[in-house]
């Protein structure tokens, strides 16, 4: 039977069994849940390390003997689903071959992915098979689609719940939009650009002679008073539209064709018509704070997308801006085309904000200590960075400014752009914080203001207080995020919930809206507790009465569901909540992992908040980030058939910790499979070695005498205790160095060290080896399930492994005295080889002289110094009389001040009855008689004196 064969055996013989079916009992529960993953695609090996963590801790802490719940579900609402159906159907040639090529859909199947519903069942039955393959531990009866009619009504109830406390509004808002589709998008509708902000971006307007403005965009009002140019890029098409609302109605704006597409879907405008930007430049505009003309210059760098497309340069306190003057006045062919050579010679920047440390030109100073060579240098992104920090944080505006002067930029800066747009001077436009944004169906997204659409209030302030002190009851794992979640719940404002396309659940009160995704996924946790019962019912049922009394225990006379069956599904569910731990990626926590605590924070009292988030890292594959779009992914399903589950797992919790990111090498994954089959074989070698049936059940007890013995068993101990302690804090990768490399390591050096009693049968060998195997089998079945549970199964385990009781360490077994005594053993055989070599000669007898009494004192004196310092250790070795021989003290506390930052003092160890037990073996490793000393009656090359505690002195003759 091949490896998979048994993987499948075991799966078969779990659900068989219903062995992870987890219903209320007697036991202490544990409740954890994973980001249900959005089946757009097919599972990849980023998907399968971001399951295999709750599953190993589900496994892990069902041995420990929790009743643990892990459910999964399926999110398929939004858009992105819409949009894939509509490619396929339009046999777009990319999508086609990514669904086929990449995704591993068959030819013949692709036409019923035409039907967005059909994508959701194709992918999410999928995503269940693989996850069945991957072993994972999942309470199936609680699987739901976010399409389902039992589902909607649970969203239903629980948007018309933040709705009633007055945490749902409509409003204007600018929100992240598909022109094509005609609707917002969320980060999950996203082709590209997820995560990408929507920033608020001040236009100022420089009036031309003619009446029509140039309008710069900047997130830099404050600057203004140090404006000396407008840039124009000559190669970008340029049109002059009427703003045809708010304050600027009536105004001629120019600005770049492609940046109109973004902000007419803020601003009502109308194209006039083309404008030659070659023309412009060269011509004046005002400043409308100063009054002051300044010159319009060519730029290359001016983005017709960004902004306005057009900039307004700052040379004082934009590096940017520094370097493309500098750049120009250098560029003698481009400003004789233009006829501008001596304007451009006499614009120079202009002192606008101080800086404790920077000169009255900040960017002069940042430059040249960069050595930025010309606006196109990377460094030009670090100066900056660098300068708006610094300013923003310490900068003053200029005491020359009228009005301004001497007040702080991070207070005034808002001052005066309200400023500005009061006197008509200036007004607001958004964008992207970074290009492009691409929704699925594979249009350009832009910034729209929505006037109609309906909001989550994550900025209302008691909520947002309310919720801070969630997260302040809350375990985050990394602890160090959680300045992050602070910062975010701080940071959140309204929140644009609804969209007019998509799969999903229509706004009860506005059902030409839908929830958008990250809306309907806050609270699934509490409907997972009672999903087995509803999967069932009518959903006509399922009113807000029901939920009220199910989630609130608030009575109604509108239930329609027999009293028993409400109370066996409240019940559950105040078994089960609250949520002990949430797991989701770094990504989500400005968003989804957020929401789901403003939720919780508003619809439950604080019995029932969630008491636990971990934060995943994100994949690599061979050093590149993992992307299904791009084809740089590794199917999961492929994964397992190339190496198997048990592999894939190991190789997936030991390559980093869940917070971490990780890589899938190849070299590495293969390393992986080597270390798991060297488990399998080590369990019939420990048969081997026994000489009869291993049974596991029934390891018959010996009294250890012997040192190497007793180690073996205080390293299994502090093995278990080291990855039990790891993994209660999900350090997947702490607890398989434990659990399997570093005990690897001791078995090995165990069954060298006995390698001449391995074909002796000797029972404290045999004692040894079964013990270590027995809980060897449980510590790693969380990880390797089929491996563990065949194990178990062959060699006399219990029942399933999956159920055994997780081996328990016993600290009295944890000897570091025997530890220190193998150290001992190890380093002698190490320093004597060391020394043959050097000496390159065959020596019939190596003499060991180990320390005197006086020098294990002077050891335990140096030890409570806690610091190499000589003078300590001496003045007290003196006063303490531990020899009378002062020079002698001296020699051996510089030597002590050496060895003790290297050496674990743990007390004095009888040196000489563990190096007699230890005999036979160093004189076969070293070929070599071994004459062991405790005295210098006989040192023929005075070598007694070089002894030091846990070293000894070294004579071959």
């Amino acid at each position: 039977m091949t490896n998979n064969e048994i993987e499948t055996k075991w799966q078969k013989k779990w659900r068989e069994a219903k062995l992870f079916e987890s219903n209320p009992n007697e036991k202490e529960k544990l409740f954890i849940t994973v980001a249900f993953p959005y089946p757009s695609g097919a599972m990849h090996v980023g998907h399968g390390r971001t399951y295999t963590v709750p599953d190993v801790y589900a496994r892990f802490k069902r041995m420990e003997g929790y009743n643990v719940l892990f459910p999964m579900a399926w999110h398929v609402t939004g858009a992105p689903v819409i949009g894939i159906a509509d490619r396929i159907k339009r046999k777009d040639p990319w999508t086609l071959d990514l669904y086929h090529r990449v995704h591993k859909v068959p030819k013949e199947t692709l036409p019923s992915l035409e039907d967005p519903i059909n994508i959701v069942k194709y992918f999410s039955n999928e995503y269940h098979e693989v996850m069945d393959e991957m072993g994972y531990s999942i309470d199936w009866r609680r699987e739901f689609r976010t399409i389902d009619p039992t589902y909607q009504k649970f969203i239903e109830w629980q948007e018309k719940k933040l709705y009633s406390l007055g945490l749902i509004e409509q409003g204007e808002h600018p929100v992240k939009y598909c022109p094509h589709d005609e609707n917002p998008v969320g980060d999950h509708d996203l082709l590209e650009g997820e995560g990408v902000g929507v920033n608020e971006i001040t236009v100022i307007k420089f009036q031309l002679d003619d009446g029509r403005y140039l309008v710069p965009a900047t997130f830099r009002p404050e600057t203004i008073f140090g404006a000396t140019n407008v840039w124009l890029n000559p190669e970008v098409h340029y049109i002059e539209v009427e703003v045809k609302d708010g304050i600027s109605k009536g105004d001629k704006w120019i600005m770049s064709n492609d940046a109109f597409t973004n902000i007419s879907n803020q601003h009502e405008l109308e194209i006039i018509g083309d404008v030659d930007a070659k023309a412009i430049i060269g011509q004046n505009v005002k400043n409308p704070l100063t009054g002051a003309p300044l010159p319009v210059f060519p730029a290359s760098f001016v983005d017709a997308e960004y902004g306005t497309g057009v900039v307004f340069s700052e040379p004082a306190d934009a590096p940017a801006d520094y370097m493309a003057l500098q750049d120009l006045k250098n560029n003698t062919e481009l400003l004789e085309e233009y006829g501008i050579v001596d304007i451009a010679a006499k614009t120079e920047p202009i002192p606008t904000i101080t800086v404790k440390g920077y000169s009255e030109i900040p960017t002069k100073d940042v430059c040249e200590r960069l050595e930025i060579s010309n606006q196109n240098d990377p460094k030009v992104q670090d100066a900056t960075d660098e300068l708006y920090k610094i300013e923003h944080s310490k900068g003053y505006v200029h005491e020359r400014i009228e009005k301004y002067g001497g007040e702080r930029v991070a207070y005034i800066k808002d001052v005066i752009k309200d400023d500005m747009i009061a006197d008509g001077l200036a007004d607001i436009i958004y964008d992207f914080a970074e290009r492009p944004v691409i929704c699925r169906c594979g249009t350009k997204c832009v910034v729209k203001i929505m006037d109609d659409q309906w909001f989550l209030k994550y900025g209302d302030e008691e909520w947002t207080e309310k919720t801070q002190k969630l997260l302040a009851q809350e375990t985050i794992i990394p602890e160090e995020i959680r300045p992050n979640f602070e910062y975010y719940l701080d940071w959140l404002d309204n929140w644009a919930c609804s969209r007019r396309v998509g799969l999903g659940t229509r706004v009860p009160w506005d059902p030409k809206w839908l929830f958008e995704p990250l809306t309907d996924s806050t609270m699934y946790m509490s409907y997972y507790a009672i999903a087995k019962y509803l999967r069932d019912m009518d959903p006509a049922d399922l009113n807000e009465a029901f939920f009220e009394k199910v989630f609130l225990n608030k009575d109604s006379d509108e239930i329609t569901v027999p009293a028993e069956k409400v109370k066996e599904i409240q019940d559950e569910f105040n078994y089960w909540y609250p949520l002990d731990w949430r797991l989701s990626a770094k990504d989500l926590v400005g968003n989804h992992l957020s929401f789901l605590m403003f939720t919780h924070a508003a619809v439950y009292g604080e019995e029932n908040w969630p008491k636990g988030t971990v934060v995943f890292g994100m994949g690599l594959l061979e050093g590149n980030k993992m992307s299904s779009s791009k084809g740089n992914v590794i199917l999961l399903r492929d994964a397992i058939k190339e190496y198997t589950a048990d592999v894939v797992r190991l190789f997936l919790m030991a390559s980093a910790e869940p917070w971490q990111d990780f890589d899938w090498r190849e070299k590495e994954v293969r390393g992986t499979q080597r270390r798991l089959e060297w488990f399998r074989s080590f369990a019939s070698r420990v048969e081997e070695i026994k000489g009869s049936k291993l049974d596991l059940s029934k390891i018959e007890d010996v009294e250890l005498e012997r040192s190497i013995d007793k180690w073996m068993i205080s390293q299994l101990n502090l093995h278990i205790k080291e990855a039990t302690e790891a993994l209660e804090v999900f350090q997947t990768r702490q607890a398989l160095q434990h659990a399997l490399f570093l005990l690897k390591k001791d078995v090995d050096h165990y069954t060298y060290r006995i390698k001449p009693l391995i074909d002796k049968q000797d029972p404290a060998v045999i004692y040894v080896l079964s013990t270590v195997l027995d809980s060897w089998i449980r510590l790693l079945a969380p990880f390797t399930p089929h491996t563990c549970e065949e194990l178990w199964s062959t060699y006399g385990g219990e029942g399933f492994a999956s159920e055994a009781t997780w081996p328990k360490y016993d600290e009295s077994l944890i000897d570091s005295e025997i530890e220190a005594s193998e150290d001992l053993v190890q380093n002698i055989v190490k320093d004597i080889k060391e020394i043959k070599n050097i000496v390159d000669k065959e020596s019939e007898k190596v003499h060991i002289y180990l320390a005197p009494e006086w020098k294990w004192e002077l050891y335990r004196i140096a030890d409570e110094v806690g610091k190499p310092d000589v003078g300590q250790i001496i003045g007290r070795s003196i006063k303490a009389n531990i020899l009378d021989d002062k020079k002698e003290i001296a020699n051996a506390a510089k030597k002590a001040a050496r060895e003790i930052t290297k050496t674990k003092y743990i007390g004095k160890i009888d040196e000489a009855t563990i190096l007699e037990d230890a005999k036979d073996f160093i004189e076969e490793e070293i070929a070599s008689e071994l004459v062991i000393h405790t005295d210098d009656s006989y040192d023929p090359q005075n070598k007694a004196r070089n002894a030091m505690p846990y070293k000894p002195a070294i004579f071959m003759e």
